[in-house]
């Protein structure tokens, strides 16, 4: 795959963001409303850079503090800004295609530890028990504190069949846990299919790339020739996201063309923009997929699954879906990474991930910290959320970008807080005392697709209570609440 200037990419909160490939440095000098140079604050890094250069107890590149420097520099701004050194540029390039070596997670930076966005599927730290929301603090015997994304996706990344040992921190464990897992060729398989029951289509997708729409185009073909379908489930849970063009492309299978499907905004002219359900906006260079397109799924009724780790292109998806009252939204609030950074090479090999916009839904809704709200909400099992408490969305992470509107802060007291924890962790503990693991997408026991099914035939969907209606029946009987669920009937 080429970069091109005009190559967009929207993938999760991970170590690969959503990418605007830009023309530039120059371009970008070209585009800066210069000011008055801050010379005082130039001076002092100079001065800084001086005292090391002759103080420090061993001879330091000059290389290596300007680079510490642009680190710096943009990891103070948002966690999706960075410095991009050649092989996190080659790892960028990698998750586009669907083909990499590894353990198979997406990576972010937490608290100064690398965090565990997604285990992807079927891949050796899935199958590990590696989880969202996961701490690694070691990687083999290097501690991960201060550690840059690119140097952790290179010492993660190795040969096929050798081993790397992780050492996570995870929420609710009072120690560290070990993983000692070997590395594999990881190829994602973006889009999924299963046979749930007659007249009703299930299908995920995983992860946005290059071919995912074609994918998902031929797969829905193959679904209806089987079958007279009645519905169908599009499940988009834990997907971290990927290419804009596949986001727009997926979003075009299911609405009328010349539909607006996302907008950005941003300082500069080219950062506003508007995509619709055009082939010039999805298809690239390739023949438009979406000719091959049967045409009942333009308006087949549709379900779409949503949770915690449904973020960025998968939210653009969900959010134009729902706008347009294309699909009902079934699951728990999505992860709410709404902005787009943009790829400025420093040299053949570099580059700065810079956040440069926000992006809003078709009725002008920014996900950015808040994410998309379902229309019923519905958790993983009929007892609540238990394995997504793990999940961090992106208003948890430390200087996340706001959506411009004034922080809401958390009004629940330290008691409050300290009670549910204790209760999560209890739950928790009972749960893998038993052997449960996270249910399996698209099983006989996935909970959230069993009510999506109930509304695609008309029956009545069991959603969960708000929070605070939970919590004050729990007050009022100062006793754990059996059930926080409730029947509502589809209208």
């Amino acid at each position: 795959m080429k970069w091109n200037a005009k190559s967009i990419s929207l993938i999760g909160a991970g170590a690969i963001g959503g990418i605007m490939f830009s023309l530039g440095l120059t371009a970008l000098a070209q585009r800066y409303e210069r000011g008055p140079l801050p010379l005082e604050e130039i001076r002092s890094f100079t001065d800084v850079f001086g005292a090391v250069k002759a103080n420090y107890v061993e001879n330091v590149e000059d290389k290596k503090l300007i680079t510490g420097a642009i680190q710096g520099m943009l990891s103070d701004l948002d966690p999706h800004s960075q410095y991009l050194d050649a092989d996190a540029l080659k790892e960028l390039q990698a998750g586009t295609t669907g083909e990499f070596g590894g353990l198979g997670i997406e990576i972010g930076q937490e608290d100064g530890y690398i965090k565990v966005q997604t285990p992807i599927e079927d891949t050796p730290a899935f199958r590990a028990g590696i989880k969202s929301g996961d701490l690694i603090v070691r990687i083999d015997d290097k501690s991960t504190k201060g550690l840059a994304l690119s140097e952790a996706v290179k010492l993660m990344k190795g040969k096929p069949k050798t081993a790397v040992t992780l050492t996570v921190s995870r929420k609710d464990y009072p120690a560290p846990l070990v993983f000692t897992i070997v590395r594999d060729i990881i190829k994602i398989q973006s889009v999924r299919s299963r046979d749930i029951e007659p007249g009703f289509a299930y299908l995920r997708v995983s992860q946005f790339q290059e071919r995912t729409v074609e994918h998902l185009v031929n797969k829905l073909n193959e679904t209806a020739e089987k079958q007279t379908l009645k519905g169908l489930v599009l499940d988009l849970r834990n997907d971290p996201g990927g290419l804009l063009h596949g986001a727009i492309g997926v979003s075009a299978i299911f609405l009328p063309r010349d539909e607006l499907v996302v907008s950005t905004e941003g300082r500069t002219e080219e950062n506003r923009r508007k995509y619709y359900t055009n082939p010039q906006d999805y298809r690239g260079l390739r023949d438009d997929p979406l000719r091959k397109l049967n045409p009942i799924f333009k308006t087949l009724p549709m379900v779409v699954l949503i949770n915690q780790g449904t973020a960025s292109a998968s939210e653009i998806v969900a959010g134009a879906l729902q706008d347009y009252g294309r699909a009902k939204i079934i699951g728990t609030t999505s992860f709410g990474k709404g902005s787009v950074q943009t790829i400025f090479p420093l040299s053949a090999t570099t580059g700065i991930k810079l956040t440069t916009a926000r992006y809003f839904t078709p009725k002008g809704r920014s996900i950015q910290a808040k994410g998309i709200e379902p229309d019923f909400l519905v958790e993983e099992t009929a007892n609540g959320d238990v394995f997504s408490k793990l999940y961090r969305r992106e208003v948890d992470i430390e200087k996340h970008l706001t959506d411009g509107t004034p922080v809401i802060k958390d009004s629940k007291t330290p008691e409050q807080k300290a009670k549910e924890l204790a209760e999560d962790a209890e739950l928790l503990a009972k749960l893998r005392a038993e052997g449960r693991k996270p249910i399996e997408p698209g099983s006989s026991d996935d909970y959230q697709l069993a009510q999506a099914l109930n509304l695609l035939k008309g029956k009545p969907v069991q959603v969960a209570k708000p929070k605070a209606a939970v919590a004050a029946v729990d007050q009022a009987i100062e006793k754990p609440v059996k059930s926080n669920n409730s029947k509502e009937k589809i209208k």
